[in-house]
């Protein structure tokens, strides 16, 4: 299979099985949103961007390098037509609908295509299911391969170095750190996204969302958890 996954036993038997062997320095952290530094060349950077952007922008129009249309319909795209709402939706179909599921946990590109979620960075899915039993945790451990129709955009911390070595070696930890805690009961298995295969975590329903609607499911849904490095809501959250 083009892909690949890891089943880790243990922290320490990960790097063996899996063998991949980076390392960060004990204690090192992959995630630090809230870390800052005083000694950035803030004063290297323009005034306003927006503006300079713009500026630029209308050079390359006027010089017939770039068609405007070209790129409202672009920026439409981004922002409207792909992002986790896409892969929210498929999850809270999936948790509604049993045939749909197990269309989709059997072969997910027909079903992903009838809904018109494929393309570049999209074309060849599968979606791996939580369960009691298995938490699933995707990774890129080669670059950010990631699948833009039903996500978006991925998220920095996943493209980041630290990230693609640690969620491998450690993923309790890697887990622990976006405040997910599971049982040791509960295995915990970390797949590859390739260029060839881009994976879909299909998060374990919340309970107390058994009376909700799709709509209200989809609310549910983050984009971590369709990573795995989240879990879905409970509905009290999705309302808070």
């Amino acid at each position: 299979m083009p892909g690949s996954s890891c089943d880790v036993q243990s922290e320490a038997a990960a790097p063996m099985f899996c063998g991949w062997t980076q390392a960060l320095g004990a204690g090192q952290s992959f995630f630090m949103p809230h870390d800052h530094h005083d000694d950035h060349p803030h004063a290297l950077l323009p005034p306003d961007p927006a503006l300079r952007v713009k500026a630029l922008e209308t050079i390359l129009t006027e010089k017939g390098l770039i068609d405007p249309a070209a790129l409202e319909e672009i920026i439409d795209t981004y922002q409207n037509r792909i992002g986790p709402q896409n892969g929210a939706r498929v999850v809270a179909r999936a948790w509604s609908d049993p045939d749909f599921k197990a269309a989709l946990l059997a072969d997910a590109d027909p079903v992903l295509a009838e809904l018109g979620l494929y393309g570049r960075q999209g074309e060849h899915m599968v979606v791996v299911e939580n369960t009691a039993q298995q938490h699933n945790m995707v990774v890129c451990t080669l670059c950010s391969c990631y699948p833009w129709p039903l996500l978006g955009i991925p998220p920095g911390w996943y493209k980041s170095d630290a990230y693609r070595a640690r969620a491998v070696r450690e993923p309790r930890k890697v887990l622990a750190e976006f405040g997910v805690t599971l049982p040791e009961s509960c295995a915990v298995r970390v797949w590859d996204s390739t260029a060839e295969v881009r994976y879909l975590v299909l998060p374990a329903r919340p309970e107390g969302s058994e009376s909700l609607g799709e709509e209200e499911l989809a609310a549910l849904v983050t984009r971590d958890s369709m990573i795995g490095t989240g879990l879905a809501k409970v509905p009290g959250e999705a309302l808070a």
